[in-house]
C-alpha cells in the first residue's frame, strides 16, 4: 500500500534522528578539524553521512549503505575504526566538519566550484544529477505537472536545508529569467521530502536522482523525469585544514574504485 510505504520513509527520518542523538551524546566537539596524523594516532575516523536507503541505514540487525561500506573499507585498510554519524541537514554536516566533530563527509557532494572554495573534495566517486520530484500528471492539462524547466517559474521547491541543490536552483532561475522559490527543510532528508510529495503535503522536492530512483520503486505515483541539473561528478569532502587526509583518501579511492569489491558495492546500491 502507498500509505505504508510513505510511513516507512517517514519512520526512517525518526530512526536517523535517534541514531544521531545517540552518537552525538557520546561525541564531544574537538574544536578543530583533525588531519591524518591525529586520526591515525587515535585510530578512529568520524564520518558524517545521511540516513537513507542509498548512503546509510539499518537493514534488519545490521548496518548497510553505499557510503557506509566505503568508509568502513577505508578504515579497515588503515587498521582504524569508523564512527558513522547520520546527519540529515547538509548545513549541519558542514558545521560539524568545521568544528572537528566530523573528519569527513562521506556522502555524495557535487563537485562545484563554489563548494571547492570552502571544502577539499576527494577524487570523484560516482556520477549523479539532481531531479525534480513531483506527482504524476492527472490529466494532459494538469497545471501542477512540470516537464519543461521554464514552467518552474513561480513554483516553490522543497530541499534539505543547506543542500548543494539550492545554488543550482538559483542558477536555474537566472537561466529561465524568473523566480523559483526555495523552501529549506531542516528536520527531513530527501526520502522524507519525496514521501511528502507522494502524500500530497507538498508539490515539489529536489534531490539526487539515485535517491529518487530508490524511492520511486515504492511510490509509483511520483515522477522523477524532469532534470534540475546536468549529470556531474560527486565526491566526499574534508576540511581545508585536512590536506593529508584528503591525499590519503584520494590514494585509496583511486585504487579501490578499480577493485571488484567496489564494483560489487556499487551494483548493490545503484544497480
Amino acid at each position: 500500500m502507498p500509505t505504508t510505504r510513505i510511513l516507512k520513509y517517514a519512520a526512517m527520518g525518526v530512526i536517523a534522528a535517534c541514531i544521531a542523538t545517540l552518537f552525538l551524546k557520546k561525541e564531544k566537539p574537538k574544536g578543530h578539524p583533525r588531519d591524518y596524523a591525529e586520526i591515525a594516532d587515535q585510530q578512529v575516523i568520524h564520518a558524517a553521512t545521511e540516513y537513507n536507503s542509498i548512503s546509510f541505514h539499518v537493514d534488519g540487525d545490521t548496518l548497510a549503505g553505499f557510503h557506509y561500506e566505503l568508509i568502513e573499507a577505508f578504515a579497515h585498510n588503515r587498521g582504524w575504526k569508523a564512527t558513522i554519524i547520520p546527519e540529515m541537514s547538509f548545513s549541519k554536516r558542514l558545521e560539524g566538519l568545521a568544528e572537528g566533530r566530523f573528519d569527513v563527509i562521506a556522502y555524495s557532494i557535487p563537485a562545484t566550484s563554489e563548494l571547492k572554495d570552502s571544502l577539499l573534495l576527494t577524487t570523484p566517486i560516482v556520477l549523479n544529477k539532481q531531479v525534480l520530484v513531483q506527482r504524476k500528471a492527472t490529466s494532459p492539462s494538469d497545471s501542477l505537472f512540470v516537464r519543461n524547466q521554464l514552467d518552474l517559474a513561480g513554483k516553490t521547491l522543497h530541499v534539505v536545508k543547506g543542500a548543494p541543490s539550492i545554488l543550482r536552483i538559483h542558477n536555474l532561475g537566472n537561466e529561465i529569467g524568473d523566480t523559483i522559490y526555495i523552501k529549506e527543510i531542516d528536520k527531513y532528508g530527501p526520502e522524507q521530502l519525496i514521501a511528502l510529495v507522494a502524500h500530497g503535503d507538498i508539490n515539489y522536492a529536489v534531490c539526487d536522482e539515485s535517491i529518487a530512483r530508490a524511492v520511486a520503486k515504492d511510490l509509483p505515483q511520483i515522477d522523477i523525469k524532469t532534470d534540475i541539473s546536468f549529470t556531474q561528478f560527486y565526491s566526499w569532502a574534508v576540511s581545508k585544514q585536512s590536506p593529508a587526509l584528503l591525499d590519503s583518501l584520494n590514494a585509496w579511492l583511486q585504487t579501490f574504485r578499480t577493485s571488484k569489491e567496489f564494483k560489487e558495492i556499487y551494483r548493490k546500491y545503484y544497480n
